[in-house]
């Protein structure tokens, strides 16, 4: 049996790459790899000179059989993603639950994953919380936001620049006026920003100033 490993790459700054992530990403038979060109510079920065092999979204159905047998052949292989931890709104659940099922192990390394970094910047408790992954884009969403509206715990969710207002304008409309709302984008980058208030506060200041990069939403939980 092979061994497959999930890496984290840098969500920003290069230097948050580690070296074991490093000696693994060389030592492998393979790496899958979310998108191959993104995973290519990677390679450059850190003079890594092995197979890529695509598995994304749009394939991963059609590959996991096969790459299951070649794990099951005694192939080692690593996932990644364009930037984070595998499986975290990435590709990479699919695999992993098919080797789980298949008795192949999985060893997944510690490293970058967005909304951690925003999670504890926001100020809001920690040490109970619910991640959301992205909003959906239409059927649900509204339904998903008044759920959230009544979460007491700290909710963690993902939004793209394009919806970030429209995020903000829902919010305002289910959320109490008041519920405290921090907002990170463009973490580890050179403009990396945390911006915290209600939802009529940041749409404000969202309106006025550049939307840039990926954003992580944390939500204060509801006052009981």
């Amino acid at each position: 049996m092979g061994k497959l490993y999930l890496v984290p790459t840098p969500i920003g700054n290069l230097e948050d790459m580690t070296f074991r992530a490093i000696r693994i990403l060389k030592e492998v038979d393979a790496v899958l790899a979310e998108d191959t060109r993104t995973t290519l510079k990677l390679f450059q920065k850190f003079e890594i000179s092995n197979k890529l092999i695509a598995h994304h979204l749009n394939n991963e159905h059609k590959t996991v059989d096969r790459i299951i047998g070649e794990l099951q052949s005694g192939l080692n292989f690593a996932l990644v993603s364009d930037a984070g931890t595998p499986a975290i709104s990435d590709p990479g659940f699919l695999l992993v639950r098919a080797c789980v099922q298949h008795g192949i192990e999985v060893d997944c390394l510690p490293g970058p994953t967005a909304f951690v970094p925003a999670l504890v910047n926001s100020g809001f408790p920690c040490e109970k919380f619910v991640y959301e992954g992205f909003l959906p884009t239409k059927k649900g969403r509204q339904t998903r936001i008044m759920k959230i509206a009544e979460e007491e715990r700290t909710v963690v969710l993902y939004e793209s620049p394009h919806r970030i207002l429209k995020a903000l304008a829902q919010f305002q409309e289910h959320f109490d006026p008041e519920r405290q709302i921090s907002i990170s984008r463009e973490i580890s980058k050179k403009f990396e920003e945390t911006v915290r208030g209600t939802s009529a506060e940041l749409i404000e200041y969202f309106t006025n100033n550049p939307i840039k990069g990926e954003f992580v939403v944390v939500i204060d939980g509801k006052t009981k």
